[in-house]
């Protein structure tokens, strides 16, 4: 079934982000004049095919990697005299700038109104409570206290965790002050606490902002009961059975579960001794934990999971807004995601960000399997963000990019010129083998997470 999730919401996500973006090359195009060979979404033979009253030939074919929209241009082949008007070589630079760049800027639009509707449907987000403080974090130092609510990230309102994570994901691999505001659970009055950042996970493949700055969310005690097995894993190799019950590992006592993952993560590879109770009696299960993720970010891995605790109301928040203010929220995190997006390359380009964290198509399929399995919401919000970064990556000034074409534009419209044929051709060259060597860099970190 997940399978049967991740094609499906892999294909749709393609078909709408690149429809989108395609019509918005399109749209731009026909209110210039500029004749329309071709709309294709997908390359390769055609699925299905049909004509509009101007002679645009709409094509949906088999491979769904993108798209293109061929318009009626001089440098691709010989024009009737009688169509050189509508030819895109002859429109005027003004003109071409805004037609390659509303490819782009259709993505932000699709983006925006995801957004919009996201926040009108509203979200249920757990309040961002400190469960834990571990002893001499940076954390600890700045004076958090457990039962604090983090209510501010430098100066930006956080409503969630997800609020609190992205806003430390844009510090990433920086040095400098880190500000947070905290309340006290039941009451009013703010703190202002300030944690000291040095190359703060610079470098690092899986980064876990949260926890490195030694917070562990609030969160309902669970029960160490297993529910859940991976077929692979060690607990099930080993004999750990649905319904077991933990009870120690190498003789400490484990007594609800987030106590298992700190005791396992902290030891991958390692081989250890469970005390599990089954059916009222009581078993010795040797195991070796596997390992998860590379370098310093390791942890151990047992392969098992236990039933979601449920959460008191009072740790839970419904955020919505009306029609208007949804606008605002939707500007704003629009705005917020483009802004992280390229400030994330940046950080890659400069080695502040590892380039582990680029993904390719094969975890772009599992996001959005996943997300299309845990509802619409969440897909919508994938959708979203897949969107800004198609769009971010487009504008990059690199040649075979929509960034590429607007920068030979722009620099024909300050020159009153074009630049020559041969370096343009050395720009395209040089754009093919930059684009083609990212596709491959994200490919090969896909099957590294495999």
């Amino acid at each position: 079934m997940s399978a049967l999730y991740m094609i499906i919401g892999t294909l749709v996500a393609l078909g709408v982000l690149v429809t989108f973006h395609e019509y918005g090359h399109f749209w731009v195009a026909r209110r210039c004049g500029v004749k329309v060979l071709r709309f294709s979404v997908g390359f390769g033979s055609p699925l299905l095919r049909w004509h509009d009253r101007h002679g645009t030939e709409f094509v949906v074919a088999a491979i769904p990697l993108g798209g293109y929209v061929k318009m009626l241009d001089e440098r691709e082949g010989e024009v009737p005299e009688s169509l050189l008007s509508q030819a895109f070589n002859r429109k005027s630079v003004k003109q071409r700038i805004a037609i390659v760049s509303a490819g782009p800027l259709a993505n932000f639009i699709l983006a925006l109104l995801f957004f919009w509707v996201l926040a009108m449907l509203g979200s249920e987000q757990i309040r961002p409570v400190v469960g834990a403080v571990q002893p001499g974090s940076m954390a600890e130092q700045a004076g958090l206290m457990p039962g604090q609510e983090i209510v501010a990230v430098n100066g930006e309102r956080t409503e969630g965790w997800a609020g609190v994570n992205l806003q430390l994901i844009r510090r990433l691999g920086e040095s400098g002050v880190l500000d947070l505001h905290v309340r006290d659970l039941q009451g009013s009055a703010e703190q202002h606490l300030q944690l000291q950042l040095s190359d703060w996970l610079k470098g690092v493949e899986e980064p876990d902002p949260i926890g490195s700055l030694g917070i562990r969310p609030w969160r309902p005690e669970i029960p160490p009961v297993i529910a859940q097995l991976d077929p692979e894993g060690p607990a099930q190799k080993a004999g750990i059975a649905l319904g077991d019950r933990l009870l120690s590992l190498d003789g400490q006592p484990l007594n609800e579960w987030q106590e298992v993952i700190d005791q396992v993560g902290r030891l991958p590879g390692k081989s250890v001794s469970l005390q599990v109770e089954r059916d009222g009696l009581q078993l010795e299960v040797p195991l070796t934990l596997a390992v998860r993720g590379e370098g310093d970010s390791q942890r151990g891995y047992l392969g098992a999971g236990v039933e979601a605790g449920e959460w008191p109301a009072e740790m839970l928040r419904e955020v919505s807004y009306g029609p208007l203010a949804a606008v605002g929220e939707g500007l704003e995190r629009t705005w917020t995601m483009s802004v992280l997006t390229l400030d994330s390359l940046r950080k890659m380009l400069f080695g502040e960000l590892s380039v582990k964290n680029l993904s390719g198509p094969i975890t772009i399929a599992k996001v959005a399997g996943a997300s299309a399995q845990s509802g619409f919401g969440d897909f919508l919000n994938f959708l979203a963000y897949l969107s800004i970064s198609l769009g971010v990556l487009n504008l990059l000034p690199i040649p075979v990019l929509d960034g590429g074409h607007l920068l030979f534009y722009l620099v024909e419209w300050v020159r009153g010129r074009p630049l020559s044929d041969r370096v343009q051709g050395w720009g395209v060259q040089i754009g093919i083998s930059l684009v083609v060597g990212v596709m491959l860099l994200a490919l090969v970190n896909d099957l590294g997470r495999l």
